[in-house]
């Protein structure tokens, strides 16, 4: 135990120098950033940025994003300061123009590395490209197309279930373990050519490796995300695992065994899948996703490249547990609230249910051309992602001095109007992806509102008109630029295809339990605001023509 102490110790010293650095290195602008409005803090030493982090801080980031202009100035420990940038011209400075300044931290990179190994979001610069150059193609359009297959057989067992609780008499359904299971499943089977959960009637499954990615929460462990690159520096890699293993916190050594599952059945399922490829047509259609998976198609694409282009085994079991993980809860979270928000608005889930029976013609499914086209479908996912982004904490640092213009300046505290900020080197910049979604200036006085009808019609000039660097639908819920969600065209379809057969057979009510939705990597929802139980209870019936 004398150990560990000694080690935290130095940990926090060495922290502590880096945030002197940090500070001395802003000190040349700190004139400029110490001008820029943000929220009252009550301690040097504490700060306020980790409200920003509280699982309670959704009415402290909606004050962050609305109150203090596009760019807010929050404080961090001992008097470190950050930004929050939510100014179109600024993030597209950011992501798109100066995407290679502007880099997550290295302890974000640090942190990806030893949750998941090389995978996309551990790597930046040529190694960044080379990686996101083998993805690509399986996560385009054409490959959606094939895929549509196993996302209806997945979903109709999902029906399957969630009839047979309906007509025992459960009709008050925990509608988040289900999106949840269906997640995991359609990711396991389309992403990874395994089945996690059979989503059978009366069968309740258990499985390490999916419950493993469900059990992460990074945000329980962020303080100590935010020093990793300093541990990296400690030494070999069996010290830096003593360090963790004798580490006195229970939520770090949680994450620790959580990764180490996620890790052995990567490589499990990687090496089957190999071992049937190898093999030949036979064995590889006797496997889940019958070789149609992305994995398959990525080893198979690995295997014919050139030597140039070639990705080390490694790196591609990494890209496993990241899909899995970045696939699951982002999308199962925003099917959720979508579903919750259709309790709370019963007319337009009659109207949206409307659309998608007139369209599927009786048989269930629908094709990928006319699911894509569905107006009113695609205007709730819209504005669903726009009003609600399931991740709002994403932070960014230059890799040197820099300079972030704006829009339209700002007033600072002194009344001097700022029209472009200087960033030194490490500063850290939440991008303002909430901020940016629901800006007065671009939206309108509405924009707090749920209105899929605002996608109807053509969006204000404002928003067409500002640049916003987002790749998804002038919004930033999927980031922009060369790191933006490479995944989103497969989340997009699978909450499509969740809706149209969902809607088609149930309907979706409150329930008299509060629902609270929690801050965190991904937002979830929980009865009150007190439960750590994540879940959506909602009355379901089943729908009669």
């Amino acid at each position: 135990m004398a150990d560990s102490t000694l080690l935290l110790c130095c940990a926090l010293f060495v922290s502590a120098a880096w945030l002197l650095r940090t500070q001395f290195r802003q000190r040349s602008s700190y004139h400029v950033i110490r001008n820029i409005p943000g929220p009252p803090s009550n301690s040097w030493l504490k700060g306020n940025f980790m409200k920003f982090f509280d699982r309670h801080g959704q009415l402290f980031q909606q004050d962050v994003a609305l109150n203090y202009g596009p760019v807010v100035r929050l404080e961090a420990v001992c008097g470190h300061k950050m930004l929050y940038i939510s100014d179109p011209k600024a993030l597209h400075t950011m992501l798109i123009k100066e995407e290679t300044v502007y880099e997550e931290t290295d302890a974000f990179f640090a942190s990806m590395k030893l949750l998941f190994g090389d995978c996309l979001l551990a790597t930046a610069g040529e190694h960044h490209r080379k990686q996101r150059k083998m993805l690509n193609p399986v996560f385009s359009v054409s490959h959606m197309r094939h895929m549509l297959p196993i996302f209806y057989s997945t979903i109709f067992k999902l029906r399957e279930v969630v009839r047979a609780k309906v007509q025992s008499g459960k009709n008050e359904v925990d509608v988040l373990e289900w999106t949840g299971r269906a997640a995991l499943e359609l990711i396991g089977q389309g992403g990874l050519g395994y089945s996690f959960d059979p989503l059978a009637v009366n069968t309740e499954t258990r499985n390490t490796y999916g419950d493993a990615i469900k059990a992460m929460n990074l945000i329980e462990v962020e303080f100590f995300r935010r020093y990793l690159d300093i541990l990296m520096e400690l030494g070999p890699r069996r010290f830096r695992r003593f360090v963790v293993d004798m580490f006195p916190n229970t939520h770090v050594q949680h994450v620790k065994d959580v990764v180490d599952t996620m890790d052995e059945k990567s490589r499990e399922i990687f090496r089957k899948k190999k071992t049937a490829l190898a093999k030949g047509d036979e064995a590889t259609l006797r496997q889940v996703g019958e070789g149609k998976d992305i994995m398959s198609i990525l080893i198979k694409a690995n295997s014919a490249a050139s030597e140039q282009d070639r990705l080390p085994e490694d790196e591609l079991i990494a890209q496993m547990s990241l899909l899995v993980s970045a696939a699951t809860d982002t999308t199962s979270n925003t099917l959720s609230r979508i579903l919750h928000l259709l309790a709370e608005h019963r007319e337009m889930q009659e109207r949206l249910r409307e659309e998608i029976l007139k369209s599927s013609a009786g048989n269930g499914d629908i094709s990928y051309d006319v699911l894509n086209k569905l107006p009113l479908l695609d205007a709730v996912c819209r504005e669903t992602l726009r009003r609600y982004p399931p991740v709002t904490i994403l932070i960014r640092a230059p890799r040197k001095d820099s300079v972030l213009p704006l829009s339209e300046p700002i007033c600072g505290i002194d009344g001097t109007m700022i029209k472009e900020i200087p960033i030194p080197k490490g500063t850290e910049l939440i991008i303002g992806t909430f901020g940016c979604n629901v800006n007065k200036s671009l939206w309108g006085e509405d924009s707090l509102e749920w209105k899929p009808e605002r996608w109807l019609s053509p969006l204000p000039r404002a928003v067409t008109e500002a640049s916003i660097p987002g790749v998804y639908s002038n919004l930033m819920s999927f980031i922009g630029g060369k790191r933006a969600c490479i995944g989103f065209k497969f989340s997009e379809m699978e909450m499509k295809v969740v809706l149209s057969v969902m809607l088609s057979n149930f309907t979706f009510e409150l329930t008299d339990k509060p629902i609270e939705w929690n801050v965190s990597g991904v937002w979830y929802p929980t009865v009150g605001r007190d439960s750590d139980l994540a879940q959506l209870p909602l009355k379901v019936g089943l729908y009669k023509a």
